[in-house]
This record gives C-alpha cells, sequence and structure tokens, in this order.
C-alpha cells in the first residue's frame, strides 16, 4: 500500500512540526506550509507561503495537488491577538479570518477533488477551546467558532464521499505563539496549571497524537465532531 499524503498548513514550529514528525514516524508523506521553512529541516516537502495572500496560497496549493493527491489535510496555521471587544480592529479582524478560515477553506477546495477521486479523505482542523469564550479574543474565538461550524457543514457534505471532517480545540499547549500571547512568571503559570483538572501544561505532542487519531483507520466512522484536548479545562477550573 502506498504512503498517505498528508498536507499540514503552520507545520513549521508548534503543533504543526511535531504533527509532521508524528505521522512521518507513522509512514506519512508530509508536505509543509508556513511562511517560513524551519532552519533545522523538515521529515518531508516544504513549502514556504504567505497563508494571508489568497492568490499566492492558491498558487501554491494548484502545483501541490498537480503533483500529489493528497490523503489527508491537516488546517493547522493560526493567528491570534489580544484585543478586546472595543480593541479590535476591522483590519485586525480581516487579517485574523483570513488565516483561520479562508485558507483552511482553500485548502479544503484543493484538496477535496483527489480524496473524492478515491473515495475516502481525511481533514482535521485545528479549532481552540476559545470558541467556547475567552476575553481579549473577539476576533480569534469568532474565527474558531467559524472554523467548528466549517467542520460540521464539511462533514455533511463530504461524508457521502467516505471523507471525515474532524476539529481539535486545544487549551493551554506551551508552543512559542502560546508563550507570546500569555506572558506569565513562574508564581502565575503555576497558579494557573493548578486550575487545570490534570495539572499541567499541554505540550505539541500531545495534539499530533489526538491529529494521528482522527487520520488513521480507527477513526474511520468518526465525522463532524470536536475533540477538546485541554487537559480538562474546557469542563471548569480544577478545585482547589
Amino acid at each position: 500500500m502506498s504512503r498517505p499524503v498528508t498536507l499540514i498548513t503552520g507545520a513549521n514550529r508548534g503543533i504543526g512540526r511535531a504533527t509532521a514528525e508524528r505521522l512521518a514516524r507513522d509512514g506519512h508523506h508530509v508536505i509543509g506550509l508556513a511562511r517560513h521553512a524551519p532552519a533545522d529541516g523538515f521529515p518531508g516537502e516544504f513549502v514556504e507561503v504567505d497563508l494571508l495572500d489568497a492568490a499566492l496560497t492558491g498558487q501554491v496549493l494548484s502545483d501541490i495537488t498537480a503533483r500529489h493527491e493528497v490523503d489527508h489535510l491537516v488546517n493547522n496555521a493560526g493567528l491570534t491577538t489580544s484585543s478586546t471587544l472595543e480593541q479590535t480592529s476591522v483590519e485586525e479582524l480581516d487579517r485574523i479570518l483570513a488565516l483561520n478560515m479562508r485558507a483552511p477553506m482553500q485548502c479544503v477546495q484543493a484538496c477535496v477533488p483527489a480524496m473524492k477521486r478515491k473515495g475516502r479523505g481525511a481533514i482535521v482542523n485545528i479549532a481552540s477551546r476559545a470558541a467556547l469564550g475567552m476575553i481579549k479574543r473577539t476576533a480569534y474565538a469568532g474565527a474558531k467558532s467559524g472554523l467548528i461550524g466549517f467542520t460540521r457543514t464539511w462533514a455533511l457534505e463530504l461524508g457521502p464521499y467516505g471523507i471525515t471532517v474532524n476539529a481539535i480545540a486545544p487549551g493551554p499547549v506551551l508552543t512559542e505563539l502560546y508563550k507570546k500571547n500569555n506572558p506569565m512568571d513562574e508564581e502565575a503559570a503555576r497558579r494557573f496549571t493548578d486550575r487545570i483538572p490534570l495539572k499541567r501544561m499541554g505540550q505539541p505532542e500531545d495534539i499530533a497524537g489526538s491529529i494521528a487519531y482522527f487520520l488513521s483507520d480507527d477513526a474511520r466512522f468518526v465525522t463532524g465532531q470536536v475533540l477538546y484536548v485541554c487537559g480538562g479545562l474546557s469542563l471548569g477550573a480544577s478545585p482547589t
């Protein structure tokens, strides 16, 4: 059996990089997309592209799908900010929606024809626990909620073709992006971790393992679902 071809956006670091490494070990031919290639190499093909540029994104996707029939797609690339409702500008909202919603839609549109021809495929969208509501995340929470809406709609539309579509909503995961948007000293980090039922922050590998499940045959009868990989924090804070 040929190796499955898996396209991952935002694959140069954090969750995307951990996912690329996990899937490469699992036997996937991985194609990564991001603005900059990782300096320490990549476990597969890598294409540099700014997904905020719709026209350039379309060109890159056209080239990839001309060379490969993509079996799996992981829409991981994301962009967040830390703005209250009153601080959120129209320009900021446009950028957030472009990367968190428009780019995933473009990627799915490019990859779906091959999946339909094969009668199978798996798409995983990386949403966020912020979709449940989070202060200073007006644009981001809205975009990730929209991505969950995409997930459910696409699951209904693509199910008859044997294509599954699911979402993962990570909680606090120790990536560069998370640390940048949530600066905490050691004491603040301890207090926050104490609120998490599992009493630890997530690691990129925790999310990669969940993605691997949704792409596996074990999940072939699972579609339209949102999995909160958050240490239990989506249920509420742990009693102290």
